[in-house]
């Protein structure tokens, strides 16, 4: 490993958040706020910070190892969260510096949960900030900055395959720059889209961007308390539930299908499941809904926005589900685990990890009936080599297990059982709003600073799917 090389681009990613930073206080002069001068301090560290990594770290010829992969964008997003949260410790916005990078992982994460009690009071450069970090973690950080990596004549397919989610790393491009750049286009199509489309439905300007941010990054920090209940108006929600839903998907297919090629979206397997897995749940909702709200169109309201936020772990409520019969509530939790395409800014399990585990769930009762057959697993035409069977199945058992130890973990406490389970399910989702203490009412500033550190872990662990951070702690990892 190069500590040389992996600390240098350490720098580089701090001197482009810097960059990012000076956005926020243009809003607060706009507006007349006196946040303007916390960002200043924040750009001025952030950037010198950068410049002096990169200063002290000479350039290299070497390319980027497996391993350097790996130690670069676990470092980045632990960096990125602590230099994103000095504009929340300068401004006080929060009371102590656990609360502020509690906040700003849950938004590099695109997590969504918050320690905030009162986010309407805030300065509306705050509140830019907090839904600009969703933004550019959404598609992820690190990907974006691969994008500038050959100008410094390093490549960049091991950050990709690090960074991007799924079993199968997709490149649309032969040069992994070229990926990275694609994939940031169709991710500024679409937020330009959402934003006009939000302005036009009744939402002001200010709003209609940071719900941009927060909905393409499938992360759901809202500038209002109640969320987007807060807008009661259908027409935002529809529009916001088409771009969940298109957040949720892989986006090498959005892609394709910008280049013309709709058929990819009857051909691609994963696509179909999300589909039909998202519809059946929202059927199911509605029907349990029924008896709670007494009118059917009332009932696949709340249920399809809810259902979708939640499969696509954005985690914007236009309920107080919280409130709702047990079986709905069940559902939804089920759909914390499932989460969105592979691909996606979505997190969870994904899609195509629960499909490949069912096919191979199949093949083993097959077997049993047939033990001598040969039955490779298939996604459409393409069989799946074993070492990737092998891959999920671990993934999933070790998001399971870790599940489980953090619920015990938090149940320490004295967090009563479906708050302990639903923050746990929350933040290792990174979905954000859980369940009774933690439901889409309530945030997590009663837990304790310990119980708080634990649950950004667990948002680290979810949005670097789970590997990327713990490989670090295997001993062999560091063994030449």
């Amino acid at each position: 490993m190069s500590f040389s090389l992996i600390f240098r681009i350490q720098g580089f990613l701090l001197i482009f958040l810097g960059l990012c930073m000076c956005l926020p206080p243009c809003i607060a002069l706009y507006y007349g706020e006196h946040s303007a001068m916390s960002f200043c301090y924040g750009i001025a560290i952030t950037i010198l910070s950068g410049i002096c990594l990169i200063l002290t770290c000479p350039s290299t010829d070497r390319q980027i190892s497996h391993r350097d992969g790996f130690i670069i964008v676990s470092l980045g997003w632990v960096l990125a969260a602590f230099f994103g949260s000095l504009p929340f410790v300068f401004d006080t916005t929060f009371l102590t510096f656990t609360d502020a990078y509690f906040e700003t992982v849950s938004g590099f994460t695109t997590t969504g949960a918050t320690v905030l009690t009162n986010i309407e009071i805030l300065p509306k450069s705050i509140l830019f900030w907090r839904s600009m970090i969703q933004w550019l973690g959404g598609m992820g950080i690190i990907l974006f900055s691969i994008a500038i990596l050959p100008l410094l004549g390093i490549g960049g397919m091991q950050l990709y395959k690090a960074e991007v989610p799924g079993p199968v790393v997709e490149k649309i491009k032969p040069r992994i720059a070229e990926t990275a750049r694609s994939l940031w286009k169709v991710y500024i199509a679409l937020s330009l889209a959402e934003v006009v489309l939000l302005w036009v439905a009744g939402m002001n300007l200010f709003d209609a961007v940071c719900h941009t941010f927060t909905t393409m990054a499938t992360g759901g920090f809202s500038t209002k308390n109640k969320s987007i209940e807060s807008f009661n108006n259908p027409y935002i929600e529809i529009i916001i539930i088409v771009f969940m839903f298109t957040a949720g998907v892989n986006f090498a297919l959005h892609y394709r299908v910008f280049h013309g090629k709709f058929k990819s979206l009857i051909t691609d397997k994963e696509f179909i499941f999300y589909v039909l897995f998202l519809l059946t749940a929202t059927l199911l909702v509605t029907a349990s809904l029924y008896s709670y709200y007494g009118s059917p169109a009332d009932s696949l309201r709340y249920a399809l926005f809810q259902a979708t936020s939640i499969m696509t772990t954005t985690g914007y409520s236009t309920a107080n589900f919280e409130l709702w019969p047990l079986f709905p509530k069940f559902l939804l939790l089920i759909l914390m685990f499932v989460g969105g395409c592979a691909g996606s800014t979505g997190g969870g399990i994904k899609c195509i990890r629960i499909l490949l585990l069912m096919k191979r769930c199949y093949r083993e009762l097959f077997f049993m009936v047939h033990p001598h057959a040969v039955s490779p697993v298939k996604i459409g035409r393409r069989s799946v080599p074993e070492n990737v069977l092998r891959g999920l199945t671990g993934f999933v058992i070790l998001y399971l297990l870790i599940f489980l130890l953090g619920s015990l973990a938090m149940s320490l406490f004295g967090l009563d059982f479906m708050t302990a389970v639903s923050c746990v399910a929350a933040s290792l989702g990174n979905i954000g709003p859980g369940l009774a203490g933690v439901g889409p009412y309530e945030n997590f500033l009663f837990i304790p600073m310990l119980g708080k550190w634990i649950l950004i872990v667990l948002m680290l662990l979810g949005r670097l799917e789970i590997f990327t951070l713990l490989i670090l702690f295997v001993p062999e990892f560091w063994k030449k």
